[in-house]
């Protein structure tokens, strides 16, 4: 399980970041009251999981690598590794501590990259503590995949914006304290030009939850209302007009993390397959014995390596490599969740009826990553996204 720690890719500092996770994970702490029952249990009952899991998190210290050192991070900046060694971990443990983790760096990414520094100081030390819960609102029930293709409307009104529209698909949506929302700003504009994004707190008049979305995963999901939502200049984030562009640097980040997350699961998922072929009785032996099995749990394992490669040298790159990292995040992106998928259902299949059951770890896992491949960018975008970039490359002159 610790073994591709000692990859190039990381440093002392990682290493020392995934012992103490992994420590804590066999804690107390690391089980708050309410989350076991989470999985199956009801929206009620995932909604107060996920904010026990905020708060552990924070109290945990571990959202820190969340925002940056001047807002009470860990450190100056992001750093990819971090998250991604955190994720990989989190998942293995619990798919919802997971979720709670990366929508407290996706949902105030916006804010790290783009806010003034009152907005900073105003609310991502409380992101790191736990005390507030972050969200990410660009999706739109005609602009998912296709994130330019946003409607929600911004009009300038004297020092406000005046905010209407629908975002769907919100991650923490109805259980977040803030938005980080992009809208139209310029209403003759395409594509990802004339898109402004803004702090809206969840308690903003004009702001509602006009629907909770229930899906595989425990995951709080909702459809939110902006009508007539109006939020002051100050609570703009970046300049007018730059909002797409700060979305996709705040999903470049966070697109990594969710290929260590399926990396996660799917690790979870090959060391749980191994007890149970060295543990179940089968023939005369055990299940471990037999050809076939030891075949599934072969590409299991290389499987389960393709990804963390993939995924820790897209963190690296960001880490430590100039320019964007967009293209070899899509690469783990795709990657990492398509073969998680794979290890997952070979898990299944190998548990036989224990598999298929309600709240056996391998059906919850089985559930999880499913999501992973849609969210952050479903894996046709990232297919598209890749092919682009290398067509792209291909035709550019060599310096």
């Amino acid at each position: 399980m610790t073994a591709h720690l000692a990859w190039p890719f990381f440093d002392d500092t990682h290493r020392t970041l995934a012992q103490a996770v992994d420590a804590w994970c066999g804690t107390a702490a690391a089980r708050p009251a309410g989350t076991d029952a989470a999985h199956g249990s009801g929206r009620e009952a995932n909604d107060a999981a996920c904010r026990a899991w905020v708060r552990a998190l924070g109290a945990a210290g571990f959202l820190r690598h969340c925002v940056p050192q001047a807002q009470g991070g860990a450190r100056a900046q992001l750093d990819s590794r971090s998250l991604c060694l955190l994720r990989e971990r989190l998942a293995g443990h619990d798919g919802l501590a997971d979720f709670a983790f990366a929508m407290q760096g996706l949902g105030s990414g916006a804010i790290t990259l783009g806010g003034s520094d009152a907005i900073r100081q105003a609310w991502l030390p409380r992101v790191a503590r736990g005390e507030a819960i972050a969200a990410f609102a660009l999706s739109e029930p005609e602009a998912g995949s296709d994130a330019g293709a946003l409607r929600m409307r911004a009009a300038r009104e004297g020092g406000s914006w005046r905010l209407d529209g629908t975002k769907t698909w919100i991650s923490n949506g109805g259980i977040a304290d803030f938005y980080c929302v992009f809208a139209r700003s310029d209403a003759a504009s395409t594509g990802g030009k004339g898109v402004t994004a803004f702090l809206v707190p969840a308690d903003c008049a004009g702001l509602r939850v006009r629907e909770r979305l229930d899906v595989i995963a425990p995951h709080p999901l909702a459809t939110l209302e902006f009508d007539g939502c109006v939020v002051p200049d100050t609570q703009r984030l970046g300049d007018e007009g730059s909002g797409f562009g700060l979305a996709m640097r705040t999903l470049d980040i966070f697109r990594t993390s969710v290929a260590a997350a399926a990396v996660g699961f799917a690790r979870a998922a090959l060391a749980a397959t191994v007890t149970q072929a060295q543990s179940r009785a089968m023939f005369g032996a055990t299940l471990g014995h037999q050809p076939l099995a030891q075949a599934i749990i072969g590409d299991m394992a290389t499987d389960v390596d393709a990804a963390a490669l993939l995924t820790y040298r897209a963190a690296w790159h960001r880490d430590t490599q100039p320019g964007r990292s967009t293209t070899v995040a899509a690469m783990a992106k795709l990657s990492a969740t398509e073969l998680a998928q794979q290890v997952i259902d070979r898990a299944v299949q190998l548990h036989g009826g224990r598999g298929v059951r309600v709240g056996e770890r391998v059906e919850q896992w089985y559930r999880d990553i499913r999501a992973l491949r849609i969210y952050e960018g479903a894996t046709e975008v990232q297919r598209l996204l890749i092919g682009r970039e290398v067509l792209k490359a291909a035709s550019t002159p060599s310096a």
